[in-house]
């Protein structure tokens, strides 16, 4: 049974339809975001973990040389061991028709005589291999999508220096491999790097570790200690040229998917918080004004008897029928943004399925929230209501001071017309409501600038990464380390015009109670063809003695506290002699991609103790002679890894590049909105609050134009001031954004362009205009006679 206050609500809602739908939509998109990114974070999430489970990733990783099977029995034994899986991995060279370059394939071993323990393969299509067969193999899925391979397909791999024909039998994914990328790599490169899973023999016997093992890993039983089982696992295995076990959370693939979640995470409360407090500005705006123009209908209901509970309730359900729409429209916008947005992480990961879940309970939290926020906006609002005294509300609301506003009065508007000043005078009647406004309209402008920021940065890293750093047209590395001549017969190779050699070691970097491993980069005091950059892009000239590493490095190693230059770490060498040594860090340099660290080539052999040794060189290669080159590298069976910067580039451009893309066009989308109903709401409330002023004119001769510069001139002067603030806003949300979006693994810069700057401006103000078109055409309908005779 609806009451007379449930009436009069619909009737006020029907009339006050724009607004309504205005701030509903400003406060849906921050209730979309939400929905969005929590079930974003639930799908990632609940996919990883069945995944984890079902095939059975294992807890602990660690590569060696070489190793006897005997040697795995005795670490099954160890306490805290529940299951193990002893295998051969190695990295091949292949040969695809069709592509200049070659790819590279991480060959992982199955048992003959059993299924997997761990890591195990889902098979997509086709099957494992059978016993003894030896040219069988199941490709990862997307060097398949990406090759156009099928079951039974053939494949050019050169192992061990042996070109051999591999036979597709499978098509599968595993949990080990979610994340397919080189080591050391932030981008898979699905076209150029698979991985392949051959039966044991067929690789232990090319690379002679039949009957051994060089990797293993490691299923911890309940309770176990992770760092006492890999301390023990690491003495057993310290005389096979171990290079030292690592967790789950530091495994390359396990660690992206993990960073991607946390900027999620962070994402998920970033942009709901603006939208909803943009929001609860424009329902607070919208009752303050219903609330002055029902001044006699207050003092009406309180006549007849209602309640003061009773009014501020009735007051209060407005805003209440704002979140109700706001969270439908918000929880709808999610569902869809939220579906679409998840097909963007097949781009990078890989799961056996990955559906979109729908996050039920974020709508609850949602309804909860914007509830909240909404209350919060308009408590004053509706206590202003309950507490106005009947006598006093049958009264009109006192005039307002018509003195002239402070610039009139220090002499700074001679000249101006009467409708700047009738402006002004308003602004300054109505501070509070003059601040409110200008301070939706700098969220509405700062939420442009954050997706041209995302634009620029990309625009940077591409210029930085790709121009300024690597001046290389491809990197090789050896399958083992070889000396001088090694580095002779790359520059042997046709098209070479110079050669940097690179030397990199498996290491270990200590600070305090921080630790990490990685590999050092050795590189010649000046090279060229990678340079290391510090934060203000100045050359880094690599000191004698002593290392340079990431800024990010840094960090983690609490090392850059006050940006000390001089702090010692210690360097344990994971290979060769395992050398332990204190190198004092020389320099920060300045990178987006993953931690490193580089020290002087020659310093880094002294620190191994060893001769001319290199792992592999940077090469700049005369383009005119590439394919003739490139068909000597694949000929060349030592070399195991050849990254091509062209391709790294496209591969950058078809993976962050649209995935940012999409997201960019995702943030416009949500600020052109807020920043329409922004201007629309002020606006609106604007011309409901001061239509009878406006009649008056009309009467007494103004024009429509001219009382439109009266309405619209004080919304102008708002949004000058609102611009600059909502600039400074921008790069502030931006700033957070970056932050929180850039990870051990992947870091973005912060680059605001003039031209972005600029389009934030010119889309808040085509929104304005296209708010000013809608009220400026109720102008014309101003009925003179009606709004003269009457308050409502």
């Amino acid at each position: 049974m609806l009451t007379p206050l449930d009436l009069k609500l619909f009737r006020d809602l029907g009339r006050m339809k724009g607004q309504i739908v205005a701030v509903s939509l400003v406060m849906a998109c921050g209730l979309a975001m939400m929905i969005m990114t929590r079930s974003i974070i639930l799908t990632l999430e609940s996919t990883r973990d069945a995944y984890y489970q079902r095939y059975r990733l294992a807890d602990v990783f660690a590569s060696l040389k070489r190793a006897p099977l005997a040697l795995a029995d005795r670490i099954a034994e160890l306490p805290g061991v529940a299951a193990i899986e002893a295998r051969v991995v190695v990295e091949a060279t292949l040969d695809l028709a069709g592509v200049t370059e070659p790819a590279s394939a991480h060959i992982v071993s199955l048992p003959e005589d059993r299924p997997q323990t761990l890591n195990q393969v889902f098979i997509r299509q086709g099957r494992l291999p059978l016993p003894d067969e030896r040219q069988q193999v199941v490709i990862s899925e997307s060097f398949a999508l990406a090759n156009q391979l099928h079951i039974g397909a053939s494949i050019v791999a050169i192992i061990n220096g042996h070109r051999d024909t591999l036979i597709v039998c499978g098509i599968g994914l595993s949990p080990e491999f979610v994340f397919e990328a080189r080591p050391g790599q932030t981008l898979p490169d699905n076209k150029r790097y698979g991985v392949f899973w051959m039966n044991y023999k067929a690789i232990a016997v090319p690379y002679n570790l039949d009957g051994a093992f060089n990797d293993i890993c490691i299923d911890l039983a309940p309770g176990a200690q992770a760092g006492l089982v890999m301390a023990e696992m690491d003495r057993l295995l310290a005389d096979n040229g171990a290079m030292g076990s690592y967790t789950r959370r530091d495994h390359n693939s396990a660690q992206r998917l993990d960073d991607e979640l946390r900027v999620v995470r962070a994402l998920s409360v970033a942009y709901p918080v603006v939208f909803l407090s943009v929001a609860a500005f424009m329902v607070n705006a919208v009752l303050a004004r219903l609330v002055r123009l029902q001044r006699e209908q207050i003092a009406q209901l309180k006549a007849l008897g209602y309640s003061s509970w009773q009014v501020g309730r009735h007051y209060l359900n407005y805003a209440l029928v704002i979140v109700v729409l706001g969270t439908l429209i918000g929880g709808l916008a999610g569902r869809y943004m939220g579906g679409g947005l998840v097909n963007v992480y097949t781009l990078f990961f890989r799961f056996p399925d990955l559906s979109f879940r729908m996050d039920y309970s974020a709508l609850g939290l949602a309804l909860i929230v914007s509830a909240g926020a909404s209350v919060l906006g308009v408590i004053s609002v509706v206590w202003m209501a309950v507490k106005l005294p009947p006598a006093e509300a049958m009264r009109p609301e006192p005039p307002a001071d018509f003195k002239p506003s402070l610039l009139e009065r220090l002499g700074l508007t001679r000249g101006s017309s009467p409708a700047f000043r009738m402006a002004l005078r308003n602004i300054e009647r109505r501070p509070l409501q003059a601040v409110f406004t200008i301070f939706g309209l700098a969220l509405a402008t700062g939420l442009m600038v954050l997706p041209g920021s995302m634009a620029d940065s990309i625009d940077y890293l591409l210029t930085y990464q790709w121009n300024d750093v690597q001046r290389q047209d491809v990197v090789v590395f050896f399958n083992e380390p070889g000396s001088g001549p090694a580095l002779h017969d790359l520059e042997q190779l046709p098209g070479v015009q110079r050669v940097e050699p690179v030397r990199a070691v498996q290491a270990r970097i200590h600070h305090g109670h921080h630790s990490r491993k990685l590999a050092i980069m050795g590189l010649p005091r000046e090279a060229d063809l990678n340079r290391l950059l510090d934060a203000q892009r100045r050359r880094i000239v690599l000191p004698e003695e002593g290392i340079v590493m990431s800024a990010k490095l840094g960090e983690i190693l609490g090392a850059r506290i006050g940006a000390r230059i001089g702090d010692v770490v210690q360097v344990e060498a994971l290979e060769g002699q395992r050398a332990t040594r204190e190198v004092a860090i020389r320099g920060f340099m300045e990178d987006f991609a993953g931690v490193a660290a580089f020290m002087d080539i020659n310093a880094l052999r002294r620190l191994m103790r060893e001769g001319n040794t290199v792992s592999g060189a940077y090469l700049a290669v005369d383009q005119a002679r590439w394919a003739e080159f490139m068909r000597e590298v694949k000929d060349t069976p030592r070399i195991a890894i050849t990254l091509v910067k062209q391709d790294q580039l496209d591969s950058f451009r078809s993976t962050t590049g649209q995935s940012i893309g999409i997201i960019r066009k995702l943030y416009l989308t949500l600020a052109i909105i807020v920043a329409f109903g922004v201007v629309y709401n002020s606006a609106r409330i604007a011309l409901s609050e001061r239509s009878r002023d406006l009649a008056t004119l009309r009467v007494v001769g103004f024009t429509r134009r001219e009382i439109a510069g009266v309405l619209l001139g004080e919304l102008i002067l708002l949004i000058v001031v609102a611009l600059p603030v909502g600039l400074l806003f921008g790069k502030g949300l931006a700033t957070f954004v970056i932050n929180a979006i850039s990870t051990e693994t992947v870091r973005m810069p912060l680059q605001i362009s003039l031209y972005t700057y600029t389009m934030s401006v010119l889309v808040v103000l085509l929104a304005s205009c296209a708010s000013f078109i809608v009220v400026g055409r109720m102008l014309g309908k101003l009925d003179m006679v009606g709004v003269l005779k009457a308050r409502d």
